[in-house]
């Protein structure tokens, strides 16, 4: 399971030109789903996002994780974040989850960071989205599982 975050002033997601989520201060979530995932995998992943400290402290280093700023969290699926582009010139896709597994993991993901404080809000799964934020920072990573 791969979750690529993004400190973002603001973030919204929309399908079909409809707003489907949206937050301010917090973080962007890009959720990709493998096939050997599980729902260990997803727990541990989503701790970790809660807890990690990528928001600025009163000296300005990066102590502090989105429980400790009471930011907010957008979840969005992207299937393309588990590509293996080490060879050729075309992304391979053999790792990913099926359709149905994915589904399955990326709701569970979301119910299990909803048992947080956190204000979560969401994209729809393998939906089209347009995706819109203000990255602070930039702050960007990559955390795997």
């Amino acid at each position: 399971m791969k979750a690529l975050i993004q400190r973002v002033s603001t973030a919204s997601v929309s399908v079909d030109e409809r707003c489907v989520g949206k937050i301010g201060f917090g973080l962007l979530l890009f959720l990709g789903v493998e096939r050997d995932d599980n729902d260990r995998s997803l727990k541990k992943l989503a701790d970790k996002v809660l807890a990690y400290r990528l928001f600025e402290d009163e000296q300005g280093k990066m102590n502090k994780s989105l429980l400790d700023v009471k930011g907010e969290l957008l979840v969005v699926s992207q299937f393309t974040l588990v590509a293996n582009t080490q060879k050729g010139l075309r992304p391979s896709f053999s790792e990913g989850a099926d359709p149905e597994l994915g589904e399955r993991l990326y709701s569970d993901f979301v119910s299990y960071l909803r048992e947080s404080p956190v204000s979560i809000s969401t994209g729809c799964y393998a939906a089209d989205m347009k995706v819109s934020l203000v990255n602070d920072g930039p702050v960007t990573f990559m955390l795997e599982v």
